[in-house]
């Protein structure tokens, strides 16, 4: 729901009454992770995509009966070998799709709000909705904030309010959309759930050091995969708004500078495209130590060989070396500022998601890896949910 947070934000800001359908859980070749969402307004009106296509039509009916009776529900999709041209998914995949009502007067309607508006506004915030438990906790949600407060709630023990704002709280500081499951005991409601908790965080960071024709094309993919994108350079002649129209932020400074005192963490891509020693050795020394997810640099083969020797002198280790992806990029052959921008951002969704990097044309190899650590498959749900094929 949170990932389509603006479209719906409007929607709540107009009064409109809709339905949410949000992908909680995945088998197989499934296209969209949990936290994929399709909405559906009273008139009709359709924003998101829970399956790329495959089951949407499915799903828009059952978001238009969720708005005529008000009632949540958990449905299963996935292929028939039976029915082959049955609702599922021809790629082989099962998803599980919870449609939430939010109509104006439904208890969920406020919690839902405020989660809208902090996503919609880049804060970061997390969403839990009971999959499955007693009929009557289902319907409302709970928002938890990054300092542990929380609104809305289930409308049962306040010990299950607790708990349950206390895990989406660790979703939320892992950046995390998935299930959590509660036993008896510990829902303090005498059934076990599964709660759905949906988070949201700021954009991820891709700093880009080195004010060149490459890194103008580079801002540009970055802000297409999502990237909260800043340039820095020390020349200011080069390092200009005008140069670089779609980066979030311009920083003239010397980049190990730059690096010193601003903000990253595990998300961070760090793309080093300046290939001259002054600026690289001390910003590289500075980021082969850093909790950030890619540290790239850009040069041939001997300005490659002759920076890693220069590290070594400067005190780098061989483990903080082997961290370094350089020549920067997957081999794609690219010879454009736009072709070397792709082959750069391959590398960081490789990285980012296990892949290997080569063709799948004869490879043997999953297309979709699991490489965000826990995205809940169908088997974590109740043997409740149904399977439509």
């Amino acid at each position: 729901m949170l990932d389509i947070a603006e479209e719906l934000h409007r929607w709540v800001e107009q009064g409109r009454d809709f339905a949410v359908a949000t992908v909680v859980a995945v088998g197989g070749s499934a296209p969209r992770l949990p936290g994929a969402a399709l909405a559906v307004d009273a008139d009709g009106t359709v924003i998101g995509s829970v399956s790329g296509g495959c089951v949407e039509g499915a799903v828009y009916d059952l978001c238009g009966q969720a708005l005529a009776d008000g009632e949540p529900v958990l449905e299963r999709f996935g292929y028939s070998d039976e029915e082959a041209f049955a609702v599922g998914l021809t790629c082989g995949g099962i998803i599980d799709i919870l449609v939430t009502p939010v109509r104006v007067g439904d208890p969920v309607r406020p919690v839902v709000a405020a989660a809208l508006a902090a996503a919609a506004s880049g804060e970061a915030a997390a969403v839990a909705r009971i999959v499955s438990g007693p009929a009557e906790l289902r319907g409302r949600a709970l928002l938890t904030r990054p300092d542990g407060s929380y609104d809305g709630g289930f409308g049962a023990h306040p010990e299950l309010e607790r708990t349950v704002a206390a895990e989406a709280r660790a979703f939320l500081d892992a950046g995390r959309t998935g299930t959590l499951e509660l036993g008896e005991q510990g829902s303090r409601c005498g059934a076990p759930l599964t709660v759905l908790v949906e988070s949201s965080v700021p954009a991820p960071r891709m700093i880009v050091f080195g004010a060149i024709d490459f890194a103008s094309a580079l801002v540009r993919i970055g802000k297409f995969l999502g990237y909260h994108v800043t340039v820095c350079d020390a020349r200011p002649v080069f390092t200009t708004k005008a140069r670089f129209p779609e980066a979030d932020e311009i920083v003239v400074e010397w980049p190990h500078k730059y690096l010193e005192r601003t903000s990253v963490d595990a998300r961070t891509v760090l793309c080093v495209l300046t290939h001259d020693a002054k600026f690289d050795v001390p910003l590289l020394k500075l980021a082969l130590r850093l909790p950030v997810a890619y540290v790239g640099a850009m040069g041939s083969r001997r300005t490659h060989l002759d920076r890693n020797a220069r590290l070594r002198q400067a005190g780098v280790t061989e483990l903080e070396l082997a961290r370094l992806r350089s020549p920067i990029g997957l081999d794609l052959g690219a010879r454009t500022p736009e072709e070397t921008a792709l082959s750069i951002a391959a590398e960081i969704v490789a990285d980012r998601r296990g892949g290997s990097g080569v063709s799948l044309t004869g490879a043997h190899t999953p297309i979709h890896h699991d490489g965000h650590g826990g995205t809940p498959t169908v088997t974590d749900l109740p043997r409740s949910s149904r399977m439509v094929s």
